[in-house]
C-alpha cells in the first residue's frame, strides 16, 4: 500500500512536470505520452535511485519515439 501511494505522488509530480516541459516546448499536452514518460522515470527510478538519470533516459526515449512516430 505505501509503495502504491510512493507511485501516485511521485507520478503526479511526474505528469505535472512533463506537461509543463510540453508546454515550454509549445507542444500539445497528450496524456498518453506523459503517462508512458512517468512509466518509464518511476521504473528507472526504482532502479537506480537517481532521479537525473531516471530523468534522462527516459527525456531521451520519449524524444525517440516522438521523432520516429512523426517520420511515420
Amino acid at each position: 500500500m505505501a509503495q502504491t501511494k510512493q507511485n501516485s505522488i511521485i507520478k503526479l509530480f511526474c505528469i505535472q512536470s512533463v506537461k509543463e516541459e510540453m508546454m515550454k516546448a509549445e507542444m500539445l499536452y497528450s496524456e498518453e505520452i506523459a503517462n508512458e514518460t512517468c512509466d518509464c522515470y518511476y521504473e528507472e527510478f526504482t532502479k537506480t535511485a537517481s532521479h537525473q538519470v531516471a530523468k534522462t533516459k527516459c527525456k531521451l526515449e520519449t524524444k525517440k519515439n516522438l521523432n520516429h512516430n512523426k517520420k511515420i
